[in-house]
């Protein structure tokens, strides 16, 4: 059943928005949702954003308003083809994140959105690196993903979604301080919080200069 649900959420576009937007309610709605890894970040129409594992553009439709240079980068041609009928203003690559074809000191923001909890530990290990390698120093990594809850009201609702929508590698992510390996590669957290009963953290690392 799980596998099914899945599948169903990626093939059909209004069945994952719709998950999204009955999830991101915990924090007051998708437009704070898919902004709160960005708040207190000092964004300009030339700064220089890739939203990694950027999907069908869910959260590359608010980065554009911020920001006239914004990449969006994902695997799946389909998700691309998506998010290029969805947020035309913004440049795509298709591309695993594992190994991005940018140079080095490309970017002055890398933001992701719930995707991290989709890679295994192996992928993580190549991933992180990989952001701070096409980060500018200066610039800062921004996520939001899953969390283990600090509030045990939020445990039953957490788990009925990964069980229903997610595989194992959500589980690993939970169990993992993001914080502390982001920390061991080399960048400095600026910033940490927790949100929905702590069943979702937002992290902000900067590369230093």
């Amino acid at each position: 059943m799980a596998t099914i649900l899945r599948e169903l959420s990626y093939r059909y576009q209004w069945l994952y928005d719709g998950v999204s937007q009955l999830a991101a309610l915990s924090v007051g709605g998708e437009r704070r949702f898919r902004q709160l890894a960005l708040k207190n970040l000092d964004l300009q129409p030339q700064t220089q954003i890739l939203d990694l594992c950027c999907g069908s553009g869910q959260t590359t439709q608010f980065l554009v308003e911020y920001s006239q240079q914004v990449t969006g980068l994902d695997a799946s041609p389909l998700s691309l083809k998506r998010a290029q009928r969805n947020v035309p203003q913004a440049s795509y690559v298709e591309s695993f994140a594992e190994s991005m074809p940018f140079e080095d000191n490309q970017f002055d923001v890398v933001h992701t959105s719930v995707a991290m909890h989709e890679m295994t530990p192996h992928q993580l290990q190549q991933i992180l690196p990989e952001v701070y390698r096409v980060l500018r120093p200066g610039g800062t990594f921004a996520l939001i993903d899953l969390h283990s809850p600090t509030n045990p009201l939020f445990w039953p609702g957490l788990a009925l979604f990964l069980a229903l929508f997610e595989t194992e590698t959500a589980w690993q992510l939970i169990e993992t301080d993001l914080s502390q390996t982001l920390q061991q590669i080399g960048f400095h957290v600026t910033h940490e919080s927790l949100h929905a009963g702590g069943s979702l953290q937002v992290i902000q690392a900067q590369k230093p200069l």
